[in-house]
Formats: C-alpha cells, structure tokens, sequence
C-alpha cells in the first residue's frame, strides 16, 4: 500500500491541472452521472464517507476514487476505501473494504444541455472471510450493471442513475438515485440527491435524501461536501445519516485545460 500511496504522490507532481467542467451526479454523490474526464485526462477523489444506523457506524478514511479518460467518451475507474466500523458494546473494527474497478461509456452525447446516456459495468471484488466476518467487506465478487442519464433543463441539470447487481452468489440488488442542481456560480454547485437502495428480498430497504455541493477553491481543486439521511423512521434501520467531505484533484497529461462549462 506504501507504493500505492507514492504512486499518488508521483502522479499529482508531474501533472498539471485543468479547470473543471460542469457535472451533477458522481462524488459527492451515491447517483453516477455520464461525465467522463476528457481523454488523457485524471480525476482524483480522495475522502471520507460516514453511514449512522442505529447502534451502528462505518465510516470509510480514506476512499479513493481513481478515475482515467479514454477518448472523450470513456473512463476507467478504480475505487477502494479503507473503513472503520463501530458496533455499541464491541471493539472497533477496521480493514480495507471491496474494491472496484469499472468502464463508464456514453454512447449517447447530444451536447452539454441535452440528452446524455451512459452505462457503466463495475465489478466489485471478492474479500476475505475475516473482513465479512467484521462487517466491513461484502461476499463477492458482483456485477453492477447501470445506465445514467442526464438533461439540462432551463436553470437546472437532472441526473438519473438505475441498474442491477449481480452477484456469483446471494441476492440480487436494484439501486435508483436522482440529483437535480444548479450551479449558482463559476465556482458554486448545489444539489440534491433522493437515491433507493433495495436488496431482493431482505431488509432494510434504503431510501435517503441528501444535499450537498462542490466548490472549485483553485483550478483542479474542488472540495466536495454532502450530508444526508434517511426518509424513513430510525426504526427501519434505514441510515440516520450518511456524510461524505472529500477533495477532487484533475489533472491533464498534457497540460492542456477544460473550459469551465466545457464537456468533455
């Protein structure tokens, strides 16, 4: 992991970075939205992310998420968190967590303010039984099979994400979210997300609201924020809250630089 963490370091001291092009879904949010990165082009999100249920919190310090452009429809992706999880009356429990590693594709790009489709296969990765054991990892490995969709709409951009996953064994999982924003400024975007997450026969069925932003303190550098909970009473053991606050660093390859509205 010490030469994963040099790698970053290396990466982040020859590259150069670009201005940030308009975006909803993604991080900080759970909805995925058709953006890719622009070709040859980084994106670099690096945070932490907490879920409160009753009696119980995960908290992932830190997440990465690694993302590559390929052409200006494709990007690669790889993301792992390292989480931390609290149980009342147990002792902490900590390990890295299922990895991910996907291809976003928008095949259907009729400009920035108008019809975006993309689909983007993931594949979550198996883990050891100690980590199951804790709660902190899955039984893996699973596919998630997703398609986004995005559409500007007079002042305000909408994004919708829905799809599958299939797992090698287990139940199967349906996720639907939805983020609606604004960018209010050159460096202000705020929006909300309503996301459901239902796994086929078993509880909880979560459903949540959550509102949050980016905000470009520097060209490259955005902070991501977003804080949200449940729509359901406490007792569903639905989350009481859910929070992610990270940073998002992009960088071109070769120094070359995105217009702020710009889509890749």
């Amino acid at each position: 992991m010490n030469r994963f963490f040099a790698f970053v370091l290396c990466l982040l001291a020859s590259l150069s970075f670009p201005i940030r092009a308009r975006a909803q879904g993604g991080p900080p949010y759970i909805t995925n939205d058709p953006g890719t990165p622009g070709n040859d082009n980084w994106e670099i999100n690096i945070a932490s992310m907490q879920t409160v249920r009753q009696g119980v919190g995960s908290y992932q310090v830190p997440q990465f998420d690694i993302n590559f452009g390929i052409g200006d429809r494709i990007q690669l992706t790889y993301e792992v968190p390292f989480t931390i999880q609290t149980v009342t009356g147990q002792p902490v429990e900590s390990a890295w967590s299922n990895t991910f590693v996907g291809v976003k594709w928008r095949f259907w790009d009729h400009g920035e303010d108008s019809w975006q489709i993309s689909t983007f296969p993931q594949l979550e990765t198996g883990s050891s039984l100690a980590t199951q054991e804790k709660g902190i990892s899955i039984n893996g490995p699973r596919l998630l099979l997703p398609f986004e969709v995005s559409k500007k709409i007079g002042p305000v951009d909408l994004n919708l994400e829905a799809g599958y996953f299939f797992p090698w064994r287990g139940p199967y999982e349906r996720i639907l979210g939805g983020v609606v924003g604004h960018q209010f400024t050159r460096r202000l975007e705020l929006d909300g997300e309503v996301y459901n997450d239902y796994v086929m026969g078993l509880q909880p069925h979560d459903t949540f609201f959550d509102f949050g932003g980016r905000y470009e303190f520097h060209t490259g550098l955005i902070a991501l924020f977003m804080a949200g909970r449940s729509l359901s009473p406490n007792s569903s053991g639905q989350p009481e809250y859910l929070g992610y606050f990270g940073v998002q660093i992009l960088l071109s390859k070769f120094g070359r630089t995105l217009t702020p509205d710009a889509q890749p």
